[in-house]
């Protein structure tokens, strides 16, 4: 199963734009609420979680998606529930995911030792052990990171390439880009 953990003050958008890429590619993606289900984005936009942190119980999850912003960066860094489903993520190889703060999340935890990795400018310092590129998304095994929210397009087709395949992510782009 994938899981897109939001907390108050992630980017809309590096949320609901991977998102509604991965749902239109036919992934089943359950959005998890850090505190509660209904979460307040940076730019007070109002989403309701599927299920609230409390429900979560996946100790073997294919995907674990962190969005950016701030403090939603923050708030998911301190969340114990983000943590273990990180930990179980890890544990199984499945696909750490994180878009422009939000590989802080990854870095503090030594998922990015070794990977190529991107973030949003000024928060390199916190993906420790990885080689940041200028990518504006890298991919570097399970590991998938964003620069940030101008690239939430960009992020989501390459989730969906990753479990689906190239040839779903190319026809997902046809239609997002209007090809």
């Amino acid at each position: 199963m994938v899981y897109l953990f939001l907390a108050n003050g992630f980017e809309e958008i590096e949320a609901l734009a991977p998102l509604d890429v991965l749902r239109r590619a036919g992934v089943p993606v359950t959005t998890v609420g850090v505190g509660g289900d209904s979460i307040l984005g940076a730019h007070g936009i109002r989403v309701q979680a599927d299920i609230p942190d409390t429900m979560y119980r996946d100790s073997a999850p294919d995907m674990i998606i962190l969005p950016g912003g701030m403090p939603g960066s923050e708030n998911l860094d301190n969340s114990r529930v983000v943590d273990a489903a990180l930990r179980a993520a890890a544990r199984n190889d499945a696909y750490l995911c994180a878009i422009c703060a939000a590989p802080m999340v990854l870095g503090k935890r030594g998922y990015l030792q070794g990977k190529r990795a991107v973030c949003y400018p000024g928060f390199e310092e916190y993906l420790e052990g990885a080689t940041v590129t200028d990518a504006r998304v890298e991919c570097d095994g399970n590991v998938i990171t964003s620069k940030g929210m101008g690239a939430a397009l960009e992020f989501g087709l390459a989730l969906v390439e990753a479990l689906c395949g190239k040839e779903k992510a190319e026809q997902i782009a046809g239609a997002v880009f209007a090809k």
